[in-house]
């Protein structure tokens, strides 16, 4: 949740006019709900003049939104397409949209878009203006900042392989993450998928099991192409995802297969607790 006042920036606003009304934040627009406010301008700053056109505009980021590319990337958006219902519209300032830009366009791309035309950072107001700013850089010292996950090629996923020489995999890694993929049933043509990750263990000094799983859940939806090659059907499948965390940067380097009727897995994840590397 954010608290509006906490981006504004003191100046003058842009008269919005007789020509919009307030509505309701929709169902659809699951993006921009629990941000602060519940009710939006129409036609937003997007220049979609109906609900359906702003649904359907929307819903295309909201995969974006799930990736966490970057801290604002739900306030910068739903400001666009969902604009909080005051006397002035309020525009995301240059600074804000330069810093989800530089973060998210890689993910975009990563899914074949470039960042779009309509989304330019030139187009909004610097931050001496009245807009939203990003909030100040004390927010990285208040909030530990995670390693990041980042669009790469997908590892051949494994399916014959011993346990010894699982051991060695992971004595050259820093986490190793259970991961239960299946293929959702939509009415949409989108493909979506059901994730479900369990660390079997981790030594990457300080990180929480729950923080490696969340990076795991986000470097999955990034590198989506994965997902597609793992989960050809709707049935559930499990796998392994071994991997390293350098510079700030989630790497997944094996993925193995981990089938019920292959006990090789499981044989590794009981002797890695007294396991010594070399």
């Amino acid at each position: 949740v954010f608290a509006v006042n906490g981006f504004l920036r003191l100046a003058t606003g842009l008269d919005i006019g007789l020509s919009t009304k307030c509505v309701v934040i929709p169902k659809e627009m699951g993006m921009c709900h629990k941000i602060g406010y519940s009710e939006m301008r129409l036609p937003n700053l997007m220049g979609h003049t109906s609900m359906a056109e702003v649904i359907q505009k929307s819903t295309t980021w909201q995969h974006l939104v799930h990736t966490d590319c970057h801290p604002h990337v739900r306030t910068f958006l739903c400001s666009l397409f969902a604009p909080i219902c005051l006397d002035t519209f309020i525009h995301p300032c240059r600074s804000m949209c330069v810093a989800v830009r530089d973060s998210c366009a890689p993910v975009l791309l990563c899914h074949g878009h470039p960042w779009p035309a309509s989304l330019d950072c030139d187009r909004f107001p610097g931050d001496e203006d009245m807009c939203l700013a990003p909030l100040t850089k004390d927010y990285k010292y208040l909030h530990k900042v995670l390693p990041k996950p980042t669009c790469q090629t997908c590892p051949a996923v494994e399916e014959f392989f011993t346990h010894k020489r699982v051991l060695e995999v992971f004595c050259d890694s820093n986490f190793a993450v259970k991961v239960k993929l299946s293929k959702k049933r939509t009415a949409s043509e989108d493909q979506e998928y059901n994730i479900e990750c369990q660390v079997e263990f981790t030594s990457q000094g300080s990180l929480l099991p729950y923080e490696t799983q969340s990076m795991i859940q986000q470097w999955l939806l990034i590198n989506e192409k994965c997902i597609e090659r793992m989960s050809p059907t709707h049935r559930p499948m499990v796998y392994l995802l071994v991997g390293n965390i350098e510079e700030g940067i989630i790497l997944v380097n094996q993925v193995y297969r981990w089938q019920r009727k292959d006990s090789q897995l499981t044989l590794a994840t009981q002797k890695w607790r007294y396991h010594k590397c070399l």
